[in-house]
């Protein structure tokens, strides 16, 4: 009975466990799959992780050069607004001079004027006096040396007048000098718009040749607005274009059009700007 019972059984056996066997190999084969399946994921994981990384560094690099960049735009304009205020100074400083000047070189056109004027009096005197005796019938000897007297005093008065006009000559021609002297300084520090170029005239004060942007005499107060074109100027010849990026009062921002400049040449402070007009 047990042997019956072994041989009805034992094929049985034989073909669960080449089933069993079978179901091996696919459990082994899928786990490959997945084996390979999470390799895969979990190196786009990290390519992932990767390009997420470099992004935040070029993030973070971005902004640190943002940052750099309105850090030396402030102490560019910080530093420009400081020499223009010196030159406004030396601007009113030359203005209250020249006014002082002018006032001096009046007075002394005024006292030059009444000298001339005394001059011109004492020599009417002295010509009368000296026809007097010729005209006279017969003057007496008291008379006579009374007029002598007043001759020579008078001689003495155009003598005087004669020095001090000189005098004051010298002193106007200094005065004139001096005051030409002025306004030609005072032009050199606020050149006028002129020659066949219209527009406004500054001047580049500051160049930042890391970030291609200048600093220039001109602001709000010249009528100069955010995103119109400067045209610079060196010794009357253009040398290239700026736009303007930021305005303020006394003082604004260009970024250099770096196409517009011929190879080798470079926007230098004391260059001169002609305003362009506005692009927006």
């Amino acid at each position: 009975m047990i042997a019956l019972i072994s041989a009805l059984s034992f094929p049985s056996f034989a073909i669960t466990s080449k089933r069993i066997i079978g179901a091996s190999v696919i459990l082994l084969g899928l786990s490959a799959v997945f084996a390979v399946l999470n390799l895969q994921k979990t190196r786009g994981l990290r390519t992932e992780i990767v390009q997420s990384e470099n992004a935040r560094q070029g993030a973070e690099r971005s902004r640190a050069s943002r940052e750099k960049l309105l850090k030396d735009r402030e102490a560019a304009v910080a530093a420009a607004s400081a020499k223009f205020s010196g030159v406004e100074n030396k601007v009113a400083g030359v203005e209250s001079e020249l006014a002082k000047v002018q006032t001096e070189r009046d007075e002394l056109q005024t006292k030059l004027r009444a000298n001339e004027t005394e001059i011109a009096d004492l020599r009417k005197r002295i010509e009368g006096a000296e026809v007097k005796p010729v005209a006279g019938s017969s003057p007496s000897s008291t008379s006579s040396t009374d007029l002598q007297t007043q001759l020579e005093d008078a001689k003495k008065q155009l003598d005087a007048a004669e020095r001090e006009k000189v005098l004051l000559s010298d002193k106007m021609k200094v005065t004139q000098d001096k005051s030409s002297q002025l306004e030609t300084e005072k032009k050199h520090y606020r050149p006028a718009p002129g020659g066949n170029t219209a527009g406004i005239r500054g001047t580049v004060l500051a160049v930042n040749q890391a970030y291609n942007f200048v600093v220039l005499s001109l602001g709000a107060r010249q009528g100069v607005e955010a995103n119109s074109e400067m045209l610079v100027l060196r010794a009357g010849s253009f040398i290239g274009k700026i736009r303007i990026s930021s305005v303020e009062p006394a003082t604004a921002i260009g970024d250099i059009i770096t196409s517009t400049l011929a190879r080798g040449v470079q926007v230098q402070p004391g260059d001169t700007v002609v305003y362009a007009g506005n692009n927006s």
